[in-house]
This record gives C-alpha cells, structure tokens and sequence, in this order.
C-alpha cells in the first residue's frame, strides 16, 4: 500500500470509527521533528512498521531510554471500546542481546506492554491503569535500571512493580 492508499485508509476509519480523535497526516521527517521539539502535542503515533521502528527509537529519547516503552502491532482497528482480537504487546526495545543475561534491562515497557495487552485485548482498562500506576510509583520511588542512571536489576525493579500492584 502506498502513501496515497495508506492515508485513505487511515483517513476512513479515522472518520467513521473514531471521530472524537483529532487525525494530522505528516511527513516521516516533519513528524520526528514535531514529536521531538513538542511530545505532549501527540498523545498516539501510528505509522506503518518501517517508520514506526524509526519512531519509536527516537521517542525513547523522549521518555529517557527505549526501556520504557511499551508497544503493540494490532489488526485492522475496530470500534472504539471494543476487544481487539489478535495483536502483538512487545517492548519496543527487541531483544537487546548486548545485555542478555546481565540482570540490567529495563522491563518497564514489557510490564507497560502487558498493560496495553489487558486495556486493548482484554478490554480491561481499570487492570492497565493498575500497571501503569505500579510502574509509576516504582520509578517516582528511585527503583531505575542502569538506562536510567540507577543501580537496580531487571529482577529487582520487576519485584518492586509486582509489590506496588499488591
């Protein structure tokens, strides 16, 4: 699908299923641009995987590192409120192999994937809130990982969300 084809797209379901949602179309570098200069004008990016990827990198410099992130590649969208059949919650950092087994990654996107996977599969938005919250508190608290100047393990810093959940 092209630019042309993608747009329309997004365009049609954006007005027939979404019409609360203010939708802007930008230019791959425009839009890093925007983001990077203002990040609380946009409160969702949706992009095609190739520019989603791009995205998603430089935001994580926006949220301090790619280990906050959370992400989801879902199907074609359905009506807002919905369960979303299908789709995929991963951290948007991959597998890091450089840091494999060291105790010393970020789990707060795959903890805040797991939130997005229980407000959009499971159509359980008070349980995601309950996540994000835990998450906040623990980073509020000084619980950082090393990609946030911290000293905490991967282990340590999962315990401490798991604990704040109760």
């Amino acid at each position: 699908m092209g630019v042309t084809g993608w747009r329309e797209t997004v365009t049609r379901i954006g007005r027939d299923e979404y019409p609360d949602v203010t939708l802007n179309h930008l230019l791959m570098d425009f839009a890093l641009y925007a983001v990077s200069r203002s990040p609380r004008d946009f409160d969702v990016l949706l992009a095609e995987n190739l520019f989603g990827d791009r995205i998603s990198d430089m935001v994580a410099t926006v949220a301090g590192s790619l280990g906050m992130l959370p992400s989801a590649t879902l199907p074609v969208a359905t009506k807002a409120g919905e369960c979303i059949k299908g789709g995929i919650y991963e951290p948007t950092h991959g597998s890091a192999p450089d840091i494999a087994g060291k105790g010393i990654a970020n789990p707060a996107g795959t903890i805040l994937s797991v939130a997005m996977m229980f407000e959009h599969a499971f159509a359980r938005p008070d349980v995601a809130r309950k996540i994000e919250a835990a998450v906040e508190d623990v980073l509020k608290a000084g619980v950082l990982t090393p990609d946030l100047v911290g000293t905490a393990t991967t282990g340590s810093m999962t315990d401490a969300v798991l604990e704040a959940l109760g």
